[in-house]
């Protein structure tokens, strides 16, 4: 432990057949898999830069040797049922650690920045939450000043209502909150218009 705020990274591990299905349905998995390691390469590069602890949870194992070694970041295996399990377990843990501040992305937004990362930390200064929606009615980022359990219960992930769900959890449970920018995950064919602008 080297800061008081941890950056988590959840990925999928990078297999053929199995990253980017809702995309891979419209320009093959091939093209798919190739859109994801682009993805979570962004993804790193931009993590690697924030002023903070970082950790990436896989999906299905820990590999040994894969294409983010550069990184040289920590990694675990995702544990739960679904993702809100798995999430909720991943900020236990690191709460645990006894950090102050703990942000989890995924790694399907190109449009997410280190500065945006930073913005997010500062925010966990004044807000016991901090969310980035994405355009679907999901959130790209999700931060906190402690363990929150049940901003992951009841929770239909992958819908368009896991954003509004979540807010209205933490206006119930009175904590306050920042909002951070609405940005566009890259998950089918229509969202690729936002991958080939940054790239480029």
């Amino acid at each position: 432990m080297n800061h008081d705020s941890l950056l988590m990274i959840f990925a999928k591990n990078p297999e053929l057949g199995k990253v980017k299905t809702r995309l891979a349905k419209t320009i093959g998995n091939e093209q798919a898999l190739m859109i994801y390691v682009k993805l979570l390469e962004h993804t790193h590069a931009i993590a690697d830069k924030v002023f903070a602890d970082k950790a990436v949870f896989y999906s299905d194992k820990v590999q040994e040797f894969d294409i983010l070694d550069y990184y040289k970041f920590p990694k675990f295996l995702q544990k739960g049922k679904d993702l809100g399990e798995r999430m909720e377990r991943a900020f236990g843990q690191a709460f645990a650690q006894d950090y102050d501040k703990v942000v989890i992305i995924g790694s399907d937004c190109i449009e997410i920045s280190t500065e945006i990362i930073e913005d997010a930390l500062k925010a966990l200064d004044d807000n016991n939450v901090v969310i980035g929606p994405a355009h679907d009615g999901g959130y790209y980022l999700l931060g906190m000043d402690r363990h929150y359990p049940h901003l992951f219960k009841n929770k239909i992930w992958s819908t368009e209502d896991v954003f509004l769900d979540t807010l209205l959890d933490i206006k119930k449970l009175k904590l306050s909150y920042s909002l951070l920018p609405t940005l566009s995950d890259v998950d089918e064919e229509k969202d690729l218009g936002t991958l080939r602008k940054h790239l480029a």
